[in-house]
């Protein structure tokens, strides 16, 4: 009677009570499902902005240094008293006859495109044997970095000369060959240069001294294309450079005073490239980067909008994307 007594008194779960229990768990369960989802997309926007910043950050800095050495001729100063003794026929040839700073204007959201010309590095001083013209070597200090096929500019406060190296070890010897011939693209032929005539024209323009130095000497041409894996990247002589960066914008700031006068080195005004008068009266360059995010599906309401020197953009998609602008010097032309 005693066990038969205390089973009655044992109360089981009734249905309401599951149901209760059900639905209360369901709440919780949304409620951390919700919380989940929430930090994750945060982590999905953090992540993506901070390799916004990096892809912006490095190509203003990667571009800022080429801009403020763009034309750069040594102690030559200006193009203008430089010759170029590139084969103009060889693949490769580079024409720096259009001075330092060149670009097109992209038109119609389009991105800009922006070259820059010029020698870099720490120049090598000219060393006996000088001359005679005839000659096709120039010496330098050996254990250089030089290399065959490197593109060099020879000058003093005078004059330049722009050839390129055509013998297989400049580096560890210090002499450097400006011979004719196909053994590096685009070689080195100037029949207009005194003293070696027809097909033997190797000549620089003068007999360089110990006051004349040798620099390495470039042309970069920045754009905005297709990456390897689809998506927009910069690329840096047609070569992909930065994966993320979906447009490039330049303004061409240029110096419209007199030269000598108080304003001469401040740009008077910015404008598009096939809007500049004179590319050798540009001093400084604005350039602005448009990053975007890999993934979709980051911005959580409408289409983001953004503004690229005062022009309001809105993108198509739902990524993130980021402006990064800044203002160069061209020192070389300060």
């Amino acid at each position: 009677m005693d066990a038969f007594a205390s089973r009655n008194k044992q109360s089981g779960v009734s249905l309401i009570e599951v149901m209760i229990a059900m639905v209360l768990g369901l709440f919780l369960l949304g409620s951390v499902v919700q919380f989940f989802i929430a930090s994750s997309q945060s982590n999905r926007v953090h992540d993506a902005t901070s390799r916004l910043q990096e892809t912006g950050r490095m190509a203003l800095e990667i571009m800022a240094r080429d801009i403020r050495m763009a034309d750069f001729w040594g102690c030559a100063s200006d193009i203008i008293n430089v010759v170029n003794n590139l084969n103009s026929g060889g693949v490769g040839y580079i024409d720096f006859s259009n001075g330092g700073v060149n670009g097109t204007e992209g038109g119609s959201g389009a991105p800009d495109t922006l070259t820059l010309r010029g020698g870099f590095g720490t120049g090598l001083n000219v060393e006996p044997p000088f001359g005679p013209q005839a000659s096709a070597n120039l010496q330098v200090a050996a254990g250089n970095d030089l290399a065959q096929g490197d593109i060099l500019l020879v000058s003093d406060c005078t004059n330049g000369d722009i050839f390129q190296s055509s013998n297989a070890n400049p580096g560890g010897t210090g002499t450097m060959v400006h011979n004719t011939g196909t053994v590096t693209e685009p070689g080195n032929y100037n029949a207009t240069n005194p003293g070696c005539p027809g097909a033997n024209a190797h000549c620089l323009s003068k007999v360089y001294g110990s006051d004349a130095s040798v620099f390495s000497v470039q042309e970069i041409t920045y754009s905005v294309g297709t990456g390897s894996e689809g998506d927009p990247a910069l690329f840096r002589n047609g070569v992909e450079f930065l994966d993320g960066v979906e447009d490039l914008q330049v303004l061409y700031g240029e110096d419209s005073d007199a030269p000598g006068s108080a304003g001469e080195g401040i740009p008077n005004y910015y404008v598009d490239a096939d809007q500049v008068a004179d590319m050798e009266r540009v001093v400084s360059l604005r350039i602005a980067v448009v990053a975007r995010s890999r993934r979709d599906n980051l911005v959580p309401t409408g289409n983001q909008s953004y503004s690229v020197f005062g022009n309001s953009v809105t993108a198509q998609d739902k990524r993130i994307r980021r402006v990064y602008e800044s203002t160069v010097n061209i020192r070389n032309r300060q």
